[in-house]
């Protein structure tokens, strides 16, 4: 039975996914989604629809070390739910907390900050295999790499990164802070960039620019050239997706840490990374 609105109380709930097996989180008409996993799940143990509204979409076979959604539901929830949750949920999917709200706050629309990571590794492993991408390119110029990742918080025009930038209001990114590591073996690179928002591909689109720069295809002038609206790029070109982790989300009300430190295959220590 639906619960009249008046009775309901909101919740979020905090979970992570593997994404390669799903076509991201938005409910698809011919594909499997976490959105599904999810509302299927919720639908079947609470007994009555329940609609799972996420803080953002990501893509297909994209990851989300941390990720939020919200639902609503009457003033009481089993009290073994997570447990209950958790068991019925595939293994590349897990929550790690169910919270009460107070009001009706929106998991997307009330989110003031969001970071993502990207994992590349240079040489085959299969055992980073559908958790980092791979481009076999074993002298990257990491120095020229991190130049031009300094580079991006000074623009906030992202009109040239994105797949579809018409189909926006405004391609206006707020960038607070972007990052650039690699291991002792220099044989994997870990990018971290923090914004308020992100528009189609903007970062698949950025890293695939960072590669170019890191085999000397492209300068870094010309990277901000672009950037400027000074070039305009031919066509758009993304990374590949299984690099890419939505690892933070920050609300005024709600920050919490993620519930997995194991991402892009690695137990991301501080003894494995060193910045650029």
């Amino acid at each position: 039975m639906e619960q009249n609105r008046f009775y309901e109380k909101r919740y979020f709930v905090h979970m992570a996914y593997h994404g390669y097996n799903y076509h991201g989180w938005q409910r698809q008409i011919n594909a499997t989604s976490v959105q599904q996993i999810m509302e299927e799940s919720l639908t079947k143990l609470l007994r009555s629809k329940i609609t799972c509204l996420g803080c953002g979409r990501t893509d297909a076979m994209v990851h989300a070390s941390q990720y939020f959604f919200h639902f609503d539901f009457g003033p009481m929830l089993p009290s073994n739910l997570l447990f209950t949750l958790n068991k019925v949920l595939p293994d590349d999917i897990a929550v790690f907390d169910i919270i009460p709200m107070e009001g009706f706050p929106h998991a997307q629309y009330a989110a003031i900050e969001r970071s993502y990571e990207y994992y590349i590794h240079t040489r085959k492993d299969p055992f980073l295999h559908k958790f980092s991408a791979l481009y076999e390119e074993p002298s990257l110029d990491l120095t020229k790499m991190k130049q031009t990742v300094d580079i991006l918080p000074k623009y906030s025009d992202y009109s040239q990164f994105c797949k579809s930038p018409d189909r926006n209001d405004d391609n206006f990114c707020n960038i607070a802070t972007t990052k650039l590591f690699t291991n002792q073996k220099q044989d994997r690179v870990r990018f971290q960039i923090t914004a308020n928002r992100y528009i189609q591909g903007m970062i698949r689109v950025i890293v695939r620019r960072l590669i170019d720069i890191g085999r000397g295809k492209l300068s870094v002038d010309e990277f901000e050239a672009i950037l400027e609206g000074a070039i305009k790029p031919k066509k758009i070109v993304v990374a590949y997706p299984q690099g890419l982790y939505l690892t933070k989300i920050k609300y005024p009300f709600l920050e919490l840490p993620s519930g997995s430190d194991f991402i892009g295959g690695t137990n991301n220590g501080d003894d494995y990374w060193t910045e650029c």
